[in-house]
C-alpha cells in the first residue's frame, strides 16, 4: 500500500509541475488540491485497464437456437483520446446474431466501459467491442456504430463544433447487406 502511496505522491508533483509550465501556482487556494483530485479522477475515467472484457461476457444464457438480431443502441460513453488526452463523447449501437448463447443486455453496456474508459482512439474502441461479442458470445455476426464529437478536435486544432465522427466494425453475418440494413434501420 505505501508503493501506491508513493506513486500516486510522486504522480501528484508532476501534476504540480505541469501546473507551473502552463503560468499557474500551484499553491493557490483553487489549486492547490487539484493534483489529488485528478488522481482520484482517473481510478474513474482509465477504470477499463482494471477490467477485463471476458469476465464482463462469461456469464451467458443457453437459448438453443436463436435467430433473431439482438440491439442496444444509444449506449453513451465517454473516452479520451490517446493523441491530445482530451475527452471525445458519443453513443454506440451493437448489434449481434447469437448461435445459441446470448449476454444479459447490461452486460453490452459494461462491455462498452472496459474499452472506453482507457486511452484510446474510435478506431481501435469500435473493434475491440466488435471483436470481444464476437469471440466470447461465438456469436454469427457482430456489429458495432460509434459516433462521437472529439474534445481534441471541437477545442483546438481545426475547431469544428459540429463534426461527428462515425465508425463501425462488421463481422460474420453483418458483412451481408440485408441484416446490415436492417440493424441501420432499427436504430435510427
Amino acid at each position: 500500500m505505501e508503493n501506491e502511496f508513493t506513486d500516486a505522491q510522486n504522480i501528484e508533483c508532476k501534476i504540480k509541475d505541469i501546473l507551473a509550465y502552463l503560468g499557474e501556482n500551484p499553491e493557490r487556494e483553487g489549486l492547490k488540491d487539484t493534483p489529488k483530485r485528478m488522481v482520484k479522477s482517473w481510478k474513474k475515467l482509465f477504470g477499463g485497464y482494471e477490467q477485463n472484457a471476458k469476465d464482463i461476457l462469461k456469464t451467458t444464457f443457453q437459448e438453443g437456437k436463436c435467430d433473431e438480431m439482438v440491439i442496444l443502441k444509444d449506449i453513451e460513453f465517454y473516452s479520451t483520446c490517446e493523441h491530445h488526452f482530451l475527452p471525445f463523447i458519443g453513443k454506440i449501437h451493437i448489434g449481434y446474431l447469437p448461435k445459441d448463447k446470448v449476454v444479459g443486455v447490461s452486460k453490452l453496456a459494461r462491455l462498452v466501459e472496459v474499452y472506453a474508459r482507457r486511452l484510446q482512439i474510435q478506431e481501435r474502441l469500435t473493434t475491440q467491442i466488435a471483436d470481444s461479442i464476437m469471440d466470447e458470445l461465438d456469436a454469427r455476426g457482430v456489429i458495432v456504430v460509434t459516433e462521437a464529437q472529439h474534445m481534441c478536435m471541437t477545442a483546438r486544432g481545426v475547431e469544428k463544433q459540429n463534426s461527428k465522427m462515425i465508425t463501425s466494425a462488421i463481422r460474420g453475418e453483418f458483412t451481408k447487406a440485408e441484416p446490415r440494413s436492417e440493424f441501420m434501420q432499427l436504430i435510427k
